[in-house]
């Protein structure tokens, strides 16, 4: 019997032309995907090459520990210059390369003890994070921006994991004093990817000169350094061209950065991602700006962001 012809379809096209084109396309992709299985390990297909994690959930960013395990040491004062030492916490996976990296300054009186929780939390969603000592317990803003600069310049340049952290993606964290004195590391370094001061005091309240994306937070209960003459001032004198933004703690004091908080940490964590790494999947937890809540009072901030 001979074959019988090919019918049209409802395409218009004829069915035995359309199989065989159908069996073209499945070759080459099959093709392609040998090719990619072929690429070395590690090789990534996300658009931004800074990504680091699996997708955020609500749920990731507010856990105590994210998915990286992680690993510490200590540093000494004796081996340091220009600020007193601390701990670095990092990834402990050399897998995904190098990693974005922030420093954390202490406050006024305090100790490295009193910003430590901050360090196992951030650095197991990605990063390498060093909370530091200072020179003495009584050292001013300008003196902690100074330190922090010094932090991080021994962090990439001498530290032994110096290999594991990307250069030209830093940022600063600090409280009260020390978060006066992130203010005063990014007017000093514009070429930091992120800012973050927490209950922050400073005698300067103005900072147009800052180029680097800063969140302030603040606390509604703050005695010390209250938010009327320190964060609000510190945020509304930020360029308006800046990505920025305003975080008030709801029943919250000037103390409450100096245990572990899942608010402070959860846009802690959001806003070094989207700035250090470039992460626009944290944008969600960002813009549209979050609402009051039982543990925010006010948020306020630019969306979308720009950088």
């Amino acid at each position: 019997m001979p074959p019988r012809p090919s019918r049209p379809s409802r395409s218009g096209t004829f069915t035995g032309r359309s199989r065989t084109l159908t069996g073209l396309v499945t070759a080459a992709a099959a093709t392609a995907g040998l090719l990619l299985t072929g690429l070395a390990p590690g090789a990534q297909a996300a658009d931004n090459p800074y990504e680091r994690g699996p997708a955020p959930t609500n749920t990731s960013i507010e856990a105590s520990r994210g998915s990286y395990a992680v690993s510490q040491t200590s540093v000494s004062s004796l081996v340091v210059s220009g600020f007193g030492g601390g701990t670095i916490y990092y990834p402990t996976s050399t897998a995904d390369g190098t990693f974005g990296a922030v420093v954390i300054s202490p406050g006024f009186t305090a100790y490295e003890s009193s910003i430590a929780w901050l360090g196992p939390r951030l650095a197991s969603q990605g990063f390498v994070v060093f909370t530091i000592d200072t020179n003495t317990t009584l050292d001013q803003p300008d003196s902690r921006g100074r330190q922090l600069l010094a932090a991080l310049d021994y962090l990439t340049q001498r530290s032994s994991v110096r290999t594991r952290v990307d250069a030209t993606r830093l940022g600063v964290m600090g409280h009260s004093m020390g978060g006066g004195g992130s203010l005063e590391a990014a007017k000093s370094r514009p070429s930091l990817k992120a800012a973050i001061p927490l209950t922050g005091w400073n005698t300067d309240k103005t900072w147009p000169e800052l180029r680097t994306p800063t969140l302030v937070v603040g606390a509604d209960g703050d005695t010390i350094a209250p938010v009327a003459t320190h964060s609000e001032p510190f945020y509304e004198s930020l360029p308006g061209s800046l990505d920025k933004a305003y975080l008030e703690l709801r029943g919250a004091s000037h103390f409450t950065p100096n245990t572990s908080d899942t608010t402070i940490a959860k846009y802690s964590i959001s806003w070094l991602k989207r700035f250090i790494d470039n992460d626009s999947r944290y944008e969600q937890f960002l813009c549209p700006l979050p609402r009051p809540s039982l543990t925010i009072a006010e948020y306020r901030g630019n969306c979308p962001h720009t950088a």
